[in-house]
């Protein structure tokens, strides 16, 4: 028994080690990230495991994100609003093998934060918002992306 228990606390540590993390994070988190200079292009995409046309899309910001040294790619779950527990999250980044940074954005009030993220989003998602640090320009979009949409949000803020 001793040996099994010892095995598996192995296997779960080691397998761990693997796991992409979640870092929760507050509005004003999000706004200093996004005020900070890393050289790159930002992009955050507001998604939501529940959310199907979120899921479709996210292979668009891992392909993205692996291609291009220019983009810096934030994956920001907005989960908690529903349920507070991110373990959802955590197996679901997991399970997707997803390489982007995700965030889980730790706000239960949607209302108190949409606007300060672009004063024109209803809330809907997916949502992703693109900024150039460097010309400020920035470039927010409220819908589910098709192929070639990211790069052309991309190529419209350089």
């Amino acid at each position: 028994m001793r040996v099994l228990i010892i095995t598996f606390a192995l296997v779960v540590s080691i397998g761990s080690l693997h796991a992409q993390t979640a870092e929760k994070v507050k509005i004003e988190d999000l706004q200093k990230m996004v005020g900070r200079s890393s050289g790159k292009i930002q992009v955050l995409n507001f998604w939501a495991t529940w959310c199907a046309p979120c899921i479709k899309e996210l292979p668009l910001f891992e392909q993205i994100n692996a291609s291009r040294n220019d983009i810096e790619v934030s994956l920001v779950s907005i989960d908690l609003d529903l349920d507070p527990n991110p373990d959802k999250v955590y197996r679901f980044i997991d399970r997707k093998k997803l390489k982007s940074k995700v965030y889980i954005l730790d706000e239960r009030d949607p209302n108190t934060w949409i606007d300060k993220i672009d004063k024109s989003w209803s809330g809907a998602i997916p949502a992703t918002l693109v900024v150039n640090l460097k010309n400020g320009k920035r470039k927010f979009v409220e819908k589910e992306l098709k192929a070639g949409d990211l790069e052309e949000i991309i190529n419209s803020v350089k």
